[in-house]
C-alpha cells in the first residue's frame, strides 16, 4: 500500500478537471523531466500528444487541451496568474509556436498535434502519450491521469519507493478504516492527531502548518472570488453564476474588502434556518464555478468536487463556531485528507473510473468526518459520518452536458456539501456498536459499483443527461 500524505488529496491546481487538467499538466511536466534526464530535451525537433479515452471524450470541455500546452510550456499550475492563460493559449494557436518549458520555441499546431482518440487503453480509461521526434525518430511515453491530479506510468516506478515510505517512515500506516480506529484507541488520540504524526514524519511541523494554511487560504479566495463574480460561465451552455446573486441577496449591508475581512463579517450576520441551507450551497457553488472558469481551486479530492469541503468548513466556522481559529482548521483538513486517502486506497476517487460517486461522494464523506470531529464526534463517528455519507452517494453517475464540469457537477457540490452536514449530524446521533455498515464495507461497496457501472455513465458524456440534455437546449 502506498503513502499517501494529506498533501497528495489536497491539491492546489486550476480547473476545471483534476483528472483532465490538473493530470494531464503534471504528466507533461514529467515527460519533459523524463526528456531532460535521458539528454533528449533540446533535441527535440517536434512533438504531438495522444489522448484516449474519457480524456479524449470529455477533454475539450475539461479544457484537457489547454492544461497541455500550459504544462509544456512550463507553467506552474499552483502560481499561475489564471488570468494569463487565455493569452499565452491564443498565443499558441495563432503563432503555431510553442515555448518549450519556457526554454525554446518549437513549431506546434493545437489543432493537428493534440489528438483526440476515442479508443482506451488497457490500463486506465484516462490515458495520454506524448511523442518527441528527435533526429528524425520518434520516442513515446504514456501517463494515466487516475483522479485527483494522480499520475502514473503503467510500471509504476514510483510505488517501490511511495511502498517504503508507508510502511518504514509512516509511524501509524492506515489503508483500513479499522486500522485508523486502532491506533485512536492505542495512543487515546483523536484521528487528526494520528493523522498529524505520521505527516511529521516526512515533513516538520513548521511546513505542515505553512502548508495547511496555503491550502485554506486558496479555498477562502476561491469561495471569496467565486461570490463576488457574476456574468455567464465560458463553455458555451450559457450558465449564469448563481452564487454572486445567492451572495447579494445573503450577506446584506456588511462591509469588507479582503477575503478575512468578508469571513469575520459573515461571522457577525444573524443567520436565520432556511439561511443556513442557502450560505452552505452558496459557498460550494462560488468554488465550482471559479473552478469551471479555469480559475485556482483546491482538489479536495478532485477539481469537480472541490467546493464542498470549503463549504463545510466555512459552514463550521460561519454557523457552529465563530471563535474558529487555524488549529481548527488543521484538524479538519487532516482528517478530510486521510478519509480520501481511504477510499483512494480501497477504490478510487476518479469519476472515469467510478462516476460521480467517487468524487462527490468521497468529498462527502471527507468533509463528513472532519466536520464530525470538530463538533465532538469519538473517532468511530467520524468514521460512521464519513460511511453515511458515501452510502447515500453510492451509484452517483458522471454525465457533464457537453463534457463541461458545469451542470450538473455545480450544483452536486452544494447537495454534497448539504448532505455531509445531515451525516454528520446522524453520527453524532449513532452509537458505533449498533452500525450495521462499516466504513471499509462502503469503501469496498463504491469500487464493486464503480466497476459495475457502464462506461458511458463515467465521465465520457455517453450517457445521462449528457445525451438526455443537449447544448442546444440550454
Amino acid at each position: 500500500m502506498e503513502c499517501i500524505s494529506v498533501f497528495d488529496m489536497l491539491k492546489i491546481g486550476v480547473g476545471p478537471s483534476s483528472s483532465h487538467t490538473l493530470g494531464p499538466w503534471r504528466a507533461a511536466e514529467r515527460w519533459l523531466k523524463e526528456l531532460k534526464t535521458n539528454n533528449k530535451f533540446d533535441k527535440v525537433e517536434k512533438i504531438t500528444i495522444d489522448l484516449y479515452g474519457s480524456l479524449s471524450l470529455t477533454g475539450k470541455g475539461h479544457a484537457t487541451d489547454y492544461a497541455v500546452m500550459l504544462g509544456l510550456c512550463g507553467a506552474n499550475p499552483e502560481s499561475i496568474p489564471t488570468e494569463s492563460i487565455d493569452i499565452i493559449i491564443a498565443s499558441i494557436k495563432n503563432t503555431h509556436t510553442l515555448m518549450l518549458n519556457n526554454e525554446f520555441p518549437l513549431t506546434f499546431n493545437p489543432t493537428t498535434d493534440i489528438v483526440f482518440n476515442k479508443k482506451f487503453l488497457p490500463f486506465h480509461s484516462n490515458g495520454i502519450k506524448f511523442t518527441a521526434t528527435i533526429e528524425g525518430r520518434k520516442t513515446s511515453s504514456t501517463f494515466y491521469s487516475i483522479g485527483g491530479g494522480f499520475v502514473v506510468k503503467e510500471e509504476r516506478k514510483n510505488s517501490k519507493r511511495n511502498k517504503e515510505i508507508f510502511n518504514n517512515t509512516f509511524p501509524y500506516p492506515v489503508k483500513l478504516g479499522t486500522e485508523l480506529l486502532s491506533y485512536c484507541k492505542e495512543l487515546n488520540l483523536p484521528i487528526s492527531s494520528v493523522v498529524l504524526e505520521n505527516e511529521k514524519s516526512i515533513r516538520d511541523l513548521e511546513t505542515i502548518d505553512f502548508e495547511l494554511q496555503r491550502i485554506w487560504n486558496t479555498m477562502l479566495e476561491c469561495m471569496y472570488i467565486g461570490c463576488h463574480t457574476e456574468g455567464n460561465l465560458p463553455g458555451g451552455l450559457n450558465v449564469r453564476r448563481r452564487a454572486f446573486d445567492m451572495h447579494q441577496n445573503l450577506k446584506g449591508e456588511i462591509a469588507y474588502e479582503l477575503p478575512q475581512e468578508w469571513l469575520i463579517s459573515i461571522r457577525k450576520t444573524e443567520v436565520k434556518f432556511r439561511q443556513i441551507l442557502k450560505w452552505v450551497s452558496c459557498f460550494a457553488l462560488s468554488v465550482n464555478e471559479v473552478n469551471a472558469s479555469l480559475g485556482r481551486v483546491v482538489t479536495a479530492p478532485t477539481n469537480g468536487s472541490a467546493g464542498v469541503i470549503p463549504a463545510v468548513l466555512m459552514y463550521y466556522m460561519v454557523i457552529e463556531n465563530h471563535e474558529a481559529d487555524f488549529e481548527h482548521i488543521k484538524k479538519f483538513l487532516l482528517v478530510a485528507g486521510e478519509i480520501g486517502s481511504i477510499f483512494k486506497k480501497g477504490a478510487t476517487i476518479s469519476a472515469a473510473m467510478g462516476g460521480c460517486q467517487a468524487e462527490i461522494g468521497v468529498s462527502s464523506a471527507m468533509a463528513a468526518g472532519a466536520l464530525c470531529e470538530l463538533l465532538g464526534g469519538t473517532p468511530e463517528q467520524v468514521l460512521v459520518a464519513a460511511e453515511i455519507a458515501m452510502e447515500h452517494h453510492l451509484g452517483m453517475t458522471c454525465d457533464p452536458i457537453g463534457g463541461l464540469v458545469q451542470i450538473p457537477c455545480i450544483e452536486r457540490n452544494a447537495m454534497g456539501a448539504i448532505k455531509a452536514i445531515n451525516a454528520t449530524e446522524l453520527a453524532l446521533d449513532t452509537d458505533p456498536n449498533n452500525v450495521k455498515v462499516p466504513l471499509d464495507k462502503v469503501v469496498q461497496t463504491m469500487w464493486e459499483t464503480a466497476k459495475d457501472m457502464n462506461s458511458k455513465y463515467k465521465e465520457t458524456s455517453e450517457g445521462g443527461l449528457a445525451v438526455g440534455v443537449h447544448m442546444s437546449d440550454c
